[in-house]
């Protein structure tokens, strides 16, 4: 029992001499840990120290160095400033409207009809002027036109018959066997024959007119839009347009506008119609600007003539930018322009470096920027962006921007 007794004190000296040797190792590594802790310490310092004299030497490195500093601290804000000049700007209209045919000519009966025979043209086929669109049957007129014909030869015979009995006569006058009564008789009979032949005459022309008026003809050159009539249909001139075409095949925008916006355009400025549905857009012009306002509305027609393509079909819907003359004024990107419940304004900054609010009228809108119509004469130093972050009065520091 001793003995083992003193088996397990000696164990148990030895584990606490182990203790005692791991603590002294970590004693150890905890010095050359602090040890190089303050070897760091005073590097960071030597550093420092020397930093500071080199950006004290370097007007560059201080001002940054207290760029750096102010912006932590709360002090003057740096900004982006634009002086934007005065330059030429185009001024365009946007409007949406109507296509439609330029000159939509209805195409009727023009003689008193009857049974239409043939139809000899489709929509969207191009005629010339006088070209025959459809065949009115005309047999009993045909028949009448023969009637008349007859009736000259006939009127015909009757003033030569005429012109002879008064040549004989003529020539018995001078025996005393025809009195001049006579000769005057028969001198009225050959006028009367011959002014029956004329008659007759113009009666055949008048069939003839009238035959020529039973078929239906293109009164211009164009395109055919639209067909009402079939073959063995009854028409007459109450019944309407039987085609409708396009004279010239020329096409027009009915933009509608508003009253500010019609009053700035007149005919012949340029305008680009792209219909809906269509990544092409077609040059035209301006033809005709509506004299008159609708009074439920307030907005007018400008009428665009544009030529003729197979994309451009009466009745579709199409937009124009119709391109109003230009304008001498300040150009700004959108950054720059801001708006409340007062209406457009930007900030500028002034002899003080101070921030000013200027409330402006804005115009155009484009890629290139927002025209401002009033406000700005355009020396001013405006800020280009970030205006949201400023208040008028704040001093901030401006840096120059270049324009667009």
């Amino acid at each position: 029992m001793n003995v083992q007794q003193g088996k397990w004190s000696s164990d148990a000296l030895e584990v606490e001499t182990l203790d005692d040797a791991a603590l002294a190792r970590r004693r150890k590594r905890r010095n050359i840990i602090l040890a190089a802790a303050v070897v760091l310490v005073a590097l960071v310092a030597a550093v420092l120290v020397f930093g500071s004299g080199k950006s004290g030497d370097d007007p560059a490195a201080a001002a940054k160095a207290g760029e750096a500093a102010g912006g932590a601290g709360g002090q003057t804000p740096r900004v982006s400033v634009i002086v934007p000049g005065r330059q030429q700007v185009v001024r365009t209209i946007s409007a949406t409207g109507t296509l439609a045919a330029r000159r939509d000519m209805p195409v009727g009966v023009a003689g008193e009809g009857g049974k239409v025979v043939r139809v000899l043209v489709e929509p969207g086929q191009w005629v010339g002027a006088g070209q025959t669109l459809a065949v009115i049957e005309r047999a009993v007129q045909t028949q009448e036109a023969r009637q008349l014909a007859a009736s000259i030869e006939v009127a015909r015979a009757d003033a030569r018959l005429a012109q002879q009995e008064l040549d004989r006569a003529q020539s018995l006058v001078g025996r005393g066997f025809i009195s001049k009564a006579d000769v005057e008789r028969r001198i009225a009979t050959r006028d009367a024959a011959n002014a029956r032949v004329r008659v007759a005459q113009a009666q055949l022309g008048a069939a003839q007119a009238r035959i020529g008026r039973l078929d239906v003809r293109a009164p211009a050159a164009g395109l055919i839009l639209g067909r009402n009539v079939e073959a063995g249909q009854v028409v007459s001139s109450g019944s309407g347009a039987l085609f409708r075409m396009a004279q010239g095949g020329e096409m027009e925008l009915l933009a509608r506008l508003s009253q500010e916006d019609l009053s700035g355009i007149t005919p012949g400025i340029p305008a680009t119609v792209t219909p809906v549905g269509s990544s092409q857009s077609f040059q035209g012009r301006v033809w005709q600007v509506s004299p008159i306002i609708d009074p439920q509305t307030r907005q007018g027609n400008a009428r665009i003539a544009v030529p003729y393509h197979q994309m451009l079909r009466p009745g579709g819907f199409a937009s124009a930018m119709i391109r109003a003359g230009a304008v001498d004024a300040p150009l700004l990107p959108e950054s720059a322009v801001q708006s409340d419940d007062k209406g457009n304004f930007v900030y500028l900054i002034d002899q003080n470096n101070a921030v000013v609010r200027r409330d402006v009228t804005t115009g155009e809108v484009s890629d290139q920027g927002v025209a401002i119509m009033s406000g700005l004469n355009g020396n001013e130093r405006v800020v280009q962006s970030a205006g949201a972050f400023l208040n008028p009065g704040q001093k901030v520091q401006p840096v120059r921007a270049t324009a667009r």
